[in-house]
């Protein structure tokens, strides 16, 4: 990516969905040819001089300070993924990483790229144990590095994906069974569409994710439209439903938790209301799809 497009494009994405009424600047009687606040209301806002934020929106600016960094996410209202994606933007993981509090917080800017991403055996062990619901490990890029028999059933079978391409943004935009399989389809995928742009705002060298964006760039007509949105996401909780073949609407409530030891990998847990029909038809799936059921997944 290019450092400067990106910051001017997410700057100026975030003033222009900001009126002068939002930001609490008064009616200045100048008519405005473009929605959202010109670039010296968010300099007033911010603190700073238009020129220096004219060149800080166009990457001219050097490295900003932390507190100009937060004045400028204040004025814009950013919420706490965004801010952190402006610092990814603002600041070169070079410059973070030197002056990092900790040495976790410099390895989590400048981490590996070339390290494989593993999954330790415990980890391993609990999503077996977790037999009554979907899980599944998800690591850099939306990457799947390892999902448990559920979630292969009732999301799809990332085993049978060679493993260089078991990737949750690619199944979703790509695989023509995600839009019918994944209820309200164009918001899931508008959302990881966010993830992976909050990605390449932390790792803008990061190679595999360049081609992967390159890939859907050319083979999913609505992404290009989702990324110029400039959002960002970094998925936590929510919910979620499915449309399955065997047993019809399954309706989640998912968390997802970073994964003590390796700050690039969640573990992503699916659950539903006890006593609810998804619970019950679940219960019936996980049945179905057990390795010693008759006409289960490996049966032919």
């Amino acid at each position: 990516m290019d450092r400067a497009t990106e910051i001017a494009d997410f700057l100026r994405s975030r003033r222009a969905g900001i009126t002068p009424d939002q930001a609490g600047l008064p009616f200045d009687g100048r008519v405005r040819r473009v929605p959202g606040l010109r670039r010296d209301e968010v300099a007033r806002l911010a603190g700073v001089s238009s020129e220096y934020y004219t060149r800080l929106e166009q990457g001219r600016a050097g490295n900003p300070s932390p507190e100009v960094v937060a004045a400028v996410a204040d004025a814009l209202r950013l919420d706490d993924t965004e801010r952190e994606h402006l610092a990814d933007l603002l600041t070169p993981r070079a410059a973070r990483a030197a002056s990092a509090a900790s040495a976790s917080a410099a390895q989590r800017r400048a981490p590996n790229r070339s390290r494989v991403q593993q999954v330790r055996p415990g980890l391993y062990l609990m999503l077996a144990t977790l037999e009554q619901v979907p899980a599944f490990i998800m690591g850099r890029r939306t990457d799947i590095l390892a999902a448990n028999r559920l979630a292969r059933v009732v999301i799809t079978d990332f085993d049978a994906i060679p493993a260089p391409r078991r990737n949750l943004a690619r199944y979703l935009l790509l695989d023509p069974q995600a839009r019918e399989r994944v209820g309200d389809w164009e918001r899931i995928a508008a959302e990881t569409v966010a993830m992976l742009r909050f990605e390449a705002g932390r790792y803008p060298h990061d190679r595999q994710l360049a081609d992967l964006i390159g890939e859907l760039t050319v083979h999913c007509p609505e992404f290009t439209h989702w990324w110029s949105d400039h959002r960002v996401l970094r998925r936590t909780h929510g919910a979620k439903s499915y449309r399955h073949p065997v047993v019809g609407e399954l309706h989640f409530s998912y968390e997802s938790f970073q994964v003590p030891g390796d700050a690039e990998q969640m573990l992503c847990v699916y659950t539903v209301e006890p006593g609810s029909d998804s619970a019950q038809a679940l219960q019936m799936l996980a049945s179905w799809s057990a390795p010693e059921a008759v006409g289960g997944p490996g049966a032919r």
